[in-house]
This record gives structure tokens, sequence and C-alpha cells, in this order.
């Protein structure tokens, strides 16, 4: 029997809730469907925006509710409030279609609130309590990203991070975003030289570099199947100057001060990243950003073993904290004071410390901040 596109959505919805992730969760379960690609689509909208958008859509169903809710009622019930406001689905489909996944002892609670949910219409900016209910994020993250960068600035990016990512296709067929792409490009490879990219996977910023002179790249993850994948990746392209390897980027298995360039794309909070990772945001917690910063003060100081003497370091991440961004700089200032700072892009990017940070409603990208050092020839 075929399911119905919201059937399947509230399927995934419930698998994330579980735990999932929703970009696993969300293939898995079109890939066992028989719909056609407008409805696959559908789908997608529905799993990521209700995802993205869940603590707003609570908060429009929770005016109208007066008891505690099972995780299954719940799910219904964000599905159909995404579809009224934010969506703007007629109201006799998206209340119709969406009741009609609620079990039958709840029909009519469910039918009832997105009823009311549909007569008060869309909220206006100031019926909201505040921004993180409006813009849906943790309290914390609009409180951490206001910090750091300005009130209108850290709303202008949340706001972005809200929108569906676009989708870029570099000439070879590769999807990655803009952002990415400028990453690897600041490594400013020439051919033939040896890059070190010590947390590749998927491999987008190795093929790249790869691609455009070509330079050799070693390219490295922890994961045996994200180095796999990496691998996998360089195949599609046609990039045989991309050798994978697993291992530790703390302790890379690669002969030291052997490397022209080296890459640290760093594992970070990804709070530059997320319109792409709906469920990112309800996962990363504060305590963790202090965790990540010492890997990636680990991770540092590993790259620039690697690197030969008149070689560069480019330490890049899809974050936004100042913690993660202008505080490694100063780290690295007062660890490493030899290494010397090569110039930050310009515009859009914007001047952080000696590195540079793109913000997401610059050009509608991911995210990014980049830091590159020379170390001193001897």
């Amino acid at each position: 029997m075929k399911r119905s596109p919201r059937a399947l959505a509230l399927e995934a919805l419930l698998r994330i809730e579980d735990g999932a992730y929703a970009n696993l969760a969300v293939p898995a379960i079109l890939t066992r469907s028989n719909l056609e690609e407008r409805d696959r689509a559908f789908v997608t909208e529905l799993v990521y925006g209700t995802t993205r958008m869940g603590r707003a859509c609570d908060w429009l169903v929770e005016r109208f509710l007066f008891r505690d809710l099972d995780p299954q009622v719940r799910a219904v019930l964000r599905l159909g409030a995404y579809q009224l406001a934010f969506l703007q689905t007629p109201a006799h489909a998206a209340v119709g279609e969406t009741v009609e996944l609620a079990d039958g002892r709840t029909k009519g609670l469910v039918n009832a609130v997105l009823r009311k949910v549909a007569d008060a219409g869309p909220p206006k900016p100031g019926d909201w309590p505040d921004d993180a209910t409006r813009l849906s994020y943790p309290d914390w993250i609009v409180e951490r990203l206001t910090r750091d960068l300005g009130r209108d600035r850290a709303i202008a990016a949340l706001e972005q991070m809200n929108e569906a990512a676009t989708v870029t296709e570099r000439a070879d067929g590769y999807v990655q975003d803009e952002a990415s792409q400028q990453v690897a490009h600041l490594v400013d490879a020439k051919a033939g030289e040896r890059v070190a990219d010590l947390c590749a996977a998927p491999g987008g910023k190795a093929t790249l570099i790869a691609h455009r002179q070509p330079a050799v790249v070693a390219a490295g993850d922890l994961n045996p199947s994200r180095a796999a994948l990496v691998a996998g990746n360089a195949r599609k392209v046609r990039r045989e100057e991309v050798a994978a390897y697993v291992g530790d980027g703390r302790r890379p298995p690669l002969r030291t001060e052997s490397f022209d360039h080296v890459l640290l794309d760093a594992p970070c909070s990804g709070l530059g990243v997320l319109r792409r990772r709906p469920d990112a945001r309800w996962r990363i917690l504060p305590s963790d950003v202090d965790d990540l910063v010492k890997l990636q003060q680990q991770l540092i100081t590993s790259a620039i073993d690697l690197v030969r003497p008149g070689g560069t370091l480019l330490y890049s991440v899809c974050t936004l904290t100042v913690e993660e961004t202008e505080h490694v700089d100063r780290w690295l200032s007062v660890t490493h004071p030899t290494l010397a700072a090569v110039a930050p892009p310009g515009a859009p990017w914007e001047p952080v410390g000696r590195g540079a940070r793109l913000l997401p409603q610059a050009l509608g990208t991911d995210g990014m901040y980049v830091l590159k050092l020379r170390r001193n020839p001897r």
C-alpha cells in the first residue's frame, strides 16, 4: 500500500525524536518508498522544516493545549503547524490530511488544535514570546551568537539558517556549498605540491584542491567508513591525486614537515551550518563548545608539525562562536608566536583577529571562519 508523503514524514520525525539523524532517516525512508520526485521533495521539506522549526511549532499549538502530549501526538501537531504557519498550506489540506495521521482516540484533539492554529493565522513578529521561540533555536544559541556577533547580525544569521540550503554544483558534478569551495581555494596549492587534509570527510575540499592545479592530497579521517567515503567521492570526480587514509588527526600517520600546505577543517559546534543540519541545533550543548576547542587545539598542534618550513596551515571551522574562532587565534599567537599570518580573504568575508569570518547572510551560504598561517623558513 502506497503511503502518503505526510505519513512518511511523520515516520521520519518520530525516528529523529528517538535519536536518528535527519540526513540519514529521510533518505532511508524515501529509498523504500515509491513516491514521485515531487512528493519525495515534499517529504524532505516537511521533515527538515518541522525539525528545524520544532520549538516555534510547539508554541503555536501549546496556546490551545491544556495537557501533556505523547511523542506521536506532538509530532503530528508539529507537522500540521509547520504546514499552516511556514508553508502557508491551505487549511483544508494541512488540517484534514494531517488529522488522518492521528490514531482514532486523538483525531478529535488534533483536529481541534490545528483548526485553532489555522484560525489564528500566522503570528506577527510581536506575538512571539522571544526571538529564540520565533526563530526556533535553543536559548543558549541565540544568546551566544548575540554576544559574539551583536544582536542584529546574530538574528540575521539565525534567520538565514532557517532557509533551506541551496544546491551548488561544481563543474565536476560534485555538490558543495560555495563557502566550502572558497575555503578550498584559500589553500592555494600549486601543481605538484603536497597537501594534507586532516579531517577530510566527505572529501569535497580535498577533491577541489586536487582538481584546481592539480595538487597531491593526503586526505584522512578517523572513521574508516568516512575515509572510504572520501575515497569514493574522489573516484566519482576522477581525482587520482587524492589518497584517502584512516588516521587520527591528533596523531596522523604522516611524515613531519613534509607538506607544502595543511588544511585543518576542524570538528566544531557547526553553528554556521544549521540550515543544512536541521536537528543539529537540538543536539549541540554549550559544554560541547569547550570540549571542541580542546580538540581543535590538539589538532592544530599536530597540523603545524606536518608543515614544511615556508609552508602554510589553513584552519577552518563552520561555526561562529568566538571561542572556536578568535580565541583559537589568540591561543595560537601565544603558543606558536613564530607563525606568520597570511592576509585573510576580503569582502564579503570580514576580518576577525588575524582570520576572517563569512556570515550566512553575506552570500546565502554556510557560515565559516578561516585563519591562514605560514611557518617561517629556516
